[in-house]
């Protein structure tokens, strides 16, 4: 029998296929569970990853924001101390101007019953000066000559000195004073009075120096700087035309000039050793041996004779109203000169820091503009 036959002519018995069926159901079945189970597990570890997420941005949450809290609450005190900065500054120099205002409208009132006016010489003096004002210093001494309330003036001298024609100027009114009034003026010296400030002292009828006073420097000096060395370091050259060889004089300065100089300064030496002289009972060469610009102790300058008396100002003031046309019921009265906005805008400049490469940079310009004018003075170096 031909076996295409056969197989073709040959069926399964239903046993047979009954069980290849069941078993290709339990496969599928199997295959539908495993199935199942892996979308259950995809999306059980897609649930995890999303809970894990959310975990991780709450814990992100957390941590920023306390960040953020802080960060704005020092944004705020930032804001806070620069409103309060801003304030008290301002509201300082704002005070100080009104006061200053105040000040000036009332400095033509006049005090009620007699006076010792204190008229006060502390710093350089100089015009331009915060702690001294040089002409309202000289407008109030002739305020006090028409006031006759005024029974006498005590100067209050705290200065190393100054220019030769701002001392030369306060002497020459405080003896205008003394000739037009017939007023007594006494002179009490503070922590310095020497060189210009022993000068305004002469015009004084007595002389009282506190015992740590340092006073004396008798003489002139003028200060001048030679910057060539320093133009040839960094380059710079300086060229004057001028009229005449001695027209820009200094920098450097020629033996021709530095005579030519040398002139100048001593007859304002003259000039002082004449004023000592003339007010303190001295002769010129005892005076002379004096001013060779050494500064002196209360104690030698009371033994040389340039002041009368060692004391405290309490002292110098009692003295003062001992005298009768003064009296003890005088009191003392003080009259400040007025402070403008613009100084108090340049004190607080002043005390600004610099960083060092500016500062020192600063410090040398400073330097070269304020030496760059000759300027002839009374003052202790």
């Amino acid at each position: 029998m031909d076996s295409g036959e056969n197989n073709k002519d040959y069926k399964p018995e239903s046993g047979t296929i009954d069980l290849n069926k069941t078993v290709e159901d339990i496969h599928n079945l199997v295959q539908q569970e495993n199935t199942s189970t892996e979308n259950q597990e995809t999306v059980q570890s897609d649930q995890n990853i999303q809970m894990t997420a959310s975990l991780k941005r709450r814990d992100r949450r957390k941590n920023r924001g306390p960040k953020k809290l802080m960060n704005g609450w020092l944004v705020a005190l930032c804001i806070i101390c620069g409103c309060v900065t801003f304030v008290f500054v301002w509201g300082s120099i704002f005070k100080s101007f009104m006061s200053a205002g105040s000040k000036a409208a009332n400095a033509s009132a006049i005090p009620a019953g007699n006076t010792i006016d204190v008229v006060k010489v502390e710093g350089t003096i100089a015009e331009g000066q915060i702690s001294y004002n040089h002409i309202w210093t000289l407008n109030r001494i002739d305020s006090l000559m028409k006031r006759p309330t005024n029974k006498g003036i005590l100067l209050y001298v705290n200065s190393p000195g100054g220019g030769i024609y701002e001392s030369d100027e306060l002497y020459l009114k405080l003896k205008e004073y003394k000739e037009k009034t017939g007023r007594p003026v006494y002179a009490y010296m503070a922590q310095t009075a020497a060189s210009g400030g022993l000068y305004v002292c002469m015009a004084a009828d007595k002389i009282y120096a506190n015992r740590m006073t340092l006073t004396g420097s008798i003489g002139v000096i003028m200060s001048l700087t030679d910057t060539t060395g320093l133009q040839k370091l960094i380059g710079i050259k300086s060229e004057n035309i001028v009229s005449g060889r001695n027209k820009a004089m200094g920098n450097p300065l020629t033996e021709e000039q530095r005579a030519i100089l040398q002139s100048i300064i001593d007859e304002n030496y003259e000039i002082f050793v004449d004023v000592i002289a003339e007010n303190r009972g001295l002769d010129e060469a005892t005076v002379k041996k004096l001013a060779d610009g050494r500064v002196y102790s209360p104690k030698q300058a009371k033994e040389v004779g340039i002041i009368d008396e060692i004391a405290d100002f309490d002292k110098a003031v009692a003295e003062l109203k001992k005298i009768d046309s003064v009296g003890e019921d005088a009191r003392l009265y003080y009259d400040d000169p007025p402070s403008s906005f613009l100084q108090q805008i340049i004190s607080a400049k002043s005390s600004l820091s610099l960083g060092k490469a500016d500062s020192d940079f600063s410090a040398i310009r400073s330097y070269i503009d304020n030496n760059k004018e000759m300027k002839v003075m009374y003052m202790m170096q």
